[in-house]
């Protein structure tokens, strides 16, 4: 599905070592600002038991899960809307991405500088929230000097956009997110045709010590509070912890390792599901001899357009659906059990998919 989460933060707050824990690419990590000057990009995996245990009973040749595409982007500084410290650069890369996730630093430690001499995650989190705001307004002033003319002679189109721009404006002019203006009867066509920064979804990351790791600390608590009327989603992770785990070779060292330090799972399972949560991702499953895989769709996605994120040929030619749910596959032992038992059922055109749907499509083209 070609989908990007941009990792953004001040420099220093552990976006890099978190970029390496979470992707297959190896971004350098290093005690100084911009370390990361061109964008890495790395395809992650999307953390999933349920994989594994269709693949148990199927047997297949392969196990192919889903992923989502992670962007390290570098630091920003104050000044970036206005091109500090390669600002239009950095602001162009996060542009490119579907979701930001917002790398806070809420940890104390003399040995790794901060930008700005002092751990204050929520004047960080301030800081890049005007960088983005002020490249918005400077790109919603421009929209709107080209439309305001077609507004007043009558242009519907025109008036369209031109209302809603100025409702946008009006928020960041006050110093809140564009996203913040928009509501569930504006067009998200027309949204997203004005590419804005701060209507993407976002994730607030707070990288902790290890101490804090499981029960948060006052910094966190902080964020939480300030984040609180965004409607976005607040996790924790420990970098340092996390590079420790990306580097045992074995899954049994890392559950022991987990273990010892009284965690379920490493945190970055947690924010690439939340990540995935964010950009209102589902999976849908196909189990075969040949191949157990994970798909990636949209929440409310229907049966044809399912089928065609394997191929378009798919979904131009739909036919119907064949529908089995996880758990009904996974307690009747696969899918001529749950044939016989009455549990796979054939689906149309206006079926909306749902998360875990084991599914097999018939089509004509």
């Amino acid at each position: 599905m070609g989908l990007k989460c941009g990792i953004v933060g001040l420099p220093n707050v552990g976006k890099s070592t978190l970029f390496n824990c979470l992707s297959n690419a190896k971004a350098q990590a290093a005690n100084f600002p911009f370390c990361t000057i061109e964008p890495n990009v790395g395809t992650i995996t999307v953390p999933d038991e349920r994989l594994n245990k269709l693949a148990a009973i199927v047997k297949p040749q392969r196990v192919v899960p889903t992923t989502v595409e992670i962007v390290d982007i570098a630091g920003l500084v104050k000044g970036a809307s206005k091109g500090e410290g390669l600002g239009n650069q950095f602001l162009g890369n996060i542009r490119e991405c579907d979701a930001i996730l917002h790398v806070l630093r809420c940890f104390d430690d003399p040995n790794v500088v901060h930008v700005d001499g002092s751990i204050d995650p929520v004047r960080d989190k301030e800081v890049i929230d005007i960088e983005l705001q002020l490249k918005d307004l400077e790109t919603v002033e421009a929209r709107i000097a080209k439309v305001q003319k077609q507004a007043t002679t009558g242009d519907k189109d025109a008036k369209k956009r031109y209302d809603l721009l100025t409702r946008i404006k009006d928020h960041l002019l006050k110093g809140r997110s564009a996203r913040a203006a928009i509501t569930s009867n504006d067009d998200p066509g027309l949204v997203s045709e004005f590419q804005l920064l701060t209507t993407k979804p976002v994730l607030y990351v707070c990288n902790v010590d290890e101490r804090s790791a499981g029960v948060g600390n006052v910094h966190v608590e902080r964020v939480r509070e300030a984040v609180k009327h965004e409607n976005a989603e607040v996790i924790m992770v420990t970098a340092a912890i996390e590079a420790e785990i990306a580097a045992l070779d074995t899954p049994e060292e890392r559950t022991l390792f987990l273990a010892d330090l009284g965690l379920d799972e490493p945190g970055v399972n947690k924010m690439i599901r939340a990540a995935y949560r964010l950009l209102k991702l589902q999976t849908y499953f196909t189990a075969g001899e040949k191949e157990v895989r994970a798909w990636t769709i949209h929440v409310g996605d229907t049966a044809p357009q399912a089928a065609g994120v394997i191929h378009t040929d798919f979904e131009k030619g739909f036919i119907r659906a064949e529908v089995m749910s996880y758990e009904d596959f996974i307690a009747l032992g696969g899918e001529a059990a749950a044939r016989s038992a009455g549990k796979l059922r054939t689906e149309g055109k206006e079926y909306v998919v749902q998360d875990g749907d084991v599914m097999h499509f018939l089509f004509n083209v």
